[in-house]
């Protein structure tokens, strides 16, 4: 047979089921070569585990434990009151200090917050007379201190309505709003963190996998040996795809039940199958770009220079972050178009958050078979070009 790759060309037409043959040969090569990379096997398991679980336990913005100091230069029933209101677990225990103490204890971070109650505070509260509540926050953890000083503000205005009522404010008020938060009832963000770590650990590996494996095997030379075989393009990409993809949706499942479900404790209200489904379908257009990444770049440091960035975007304007909503519209359109990560995310919290079915979630699959398919079928073109030069 002609060892060039122009002798591909000449081969005989094979059947289908002997593309099938070597597509199934040639990732279970792959899968012999990810398994005799400790460092990749690593990776992969500390990804889908402790690195979910640090990031959903450990950057936690909802407001704990917070340190507080009060001067209470009222003395009265109603700044006890108010002391009295700064319970745990939002707060530790109340320090009183002397005005001459707040800026000190702020500096050294000994507190976050001072409030200052002004003397005449019960007096003023009762004859209606206008009057202040200084609270000084040491806004260098900015999402800690708007949260905190939120938290603040209600208590203090409920209980001095309380106070100035003699009665709870239910008693009184014309309208009671009754706020329920569904899905995520104690507003927990490991809840929320815990998925989308998932999730852009799903888009971090499947590219690097998929561009790592080309990279090493033309590094090695070793493609040269898939040129002088009766291959051809679409069987080698896609059995580094298949290979790869699946490797990590295997992780993902299992992060998703024994990590987020089990360690952490968040309920996963959906199909743990139907994410599994759109996250293939997913993992197709990315280890496609992974694929096109990886025909660009001639070694695995430029991959990985080259990847940092792709990545980097596709998880900001993908809505795990930050909300879609929040953005320009043209960006959101464009995004929508161009990037799969968004109609993946979109699917993921749908089903694992709100339990949603197929019939909910279906253009979701629709746009990222859609756009897992352009991707292919640009990859396949790059990688016939660069490696077989056809």
């Amino acid at each position: 047979m002609d060892a060039t790759p122009q002798g591909l060309t000449t081969a005989p037409p094979s059947s289908l089921a002997t593309h099938a043959a070597n597509v199934l040969r040639l990732v279970v090569k792959e899968l012999y070569s990810i398994r005799a990379d400790p460092v990749m096997l690593f990776l992969v398991v500390y990804a889908f585990s402790f690195a979910v679980y640090t990031v959903a336990a450990g950057a936690s913005t909802e407001v704990r434990d917070l340190t507080i100091g009060v001067v209470d230069e009222d003395r009265s029933d109603l700044s006890r009151q108010i002391v009295s209101a700064l319970v745990p677990p939002l707060f530790k225990k109340v320090v009183p200090i002397t005005p001459a103490e707040i800026d000190p204890a702020m500096d050294s971070g000994r507190l976050v917050f001072v409030i200052d109650l002004p003397p005449r505070l019960q007096q003023d509260v009762l004859s209606a007379h206008p009057t202040s509540v200084q609270v000084n926050v040491d806004a260098t953890a900015m999402t800690q201190a708007g949260n905190g000083s939120v938290y603040i503000q209600t208590i203090i205005a409920d209980e001095v309505a309380r106070f100035a009522a003699r009665s709870d404010l239910s008693a009184t008020a014309p309208v009671r709003v009754v706020t329920r938060a569904k899905f995520n009832p104690n507003l927990q963000t490991s809840w929320f963190t815990s998925v989308m770590q998932v999730i852009n650990n799903i888009t971090l590996l499947t590219v690097i996998l998929t561009g790592a494996a080309l990279i090493r095997e033309r590094e090695q030379g070793t493609v040269e040996h898939l040129l002088v075989m009766p291959l051809v393009p679409v069987e080698i990409m896609l059995a580094k795809v298949l290979a790869n993809g699946l490797v990590i949706l295997v992780a993902a499942g299992l992060s998703l039940v024994f990590v987020v479900e089990g360690w952490l404790g968040v309920p996963i209200a959906g199909s743990i199958a139907l994410f599994l489904l759109g996250a293939g379908l997913y993992a197709l257009a990315v280890a496609a770009l992974g694929i096109l990444l990886g025909t660009v770049a001639t070694s695995m440091g430029q991959f990985g220079l080259l990847v940092i960035p792709i990545l980097l975007l596709m998880q900001l304007l993908s809505g795990s972050s930050t909300p879609m909503e929040s953005m320009p519209g043209w960006l959101q359109v464009f995004v929508q178009v161009v990037s799969p990560t968004p109609h993946f995310v979109a699917l993921a919290q749908a089903v694992l958050y709100r339990g949603a079915g197929l019939s909910i979630v279906w253009p979701q699959l629709l746009a990222l078979a859609a756009l897992g398919s352009v991707y292919f079928a640009v990859a396949l073109v790059r990688f016939r070009r660069v490696i077989f030069g056809a």
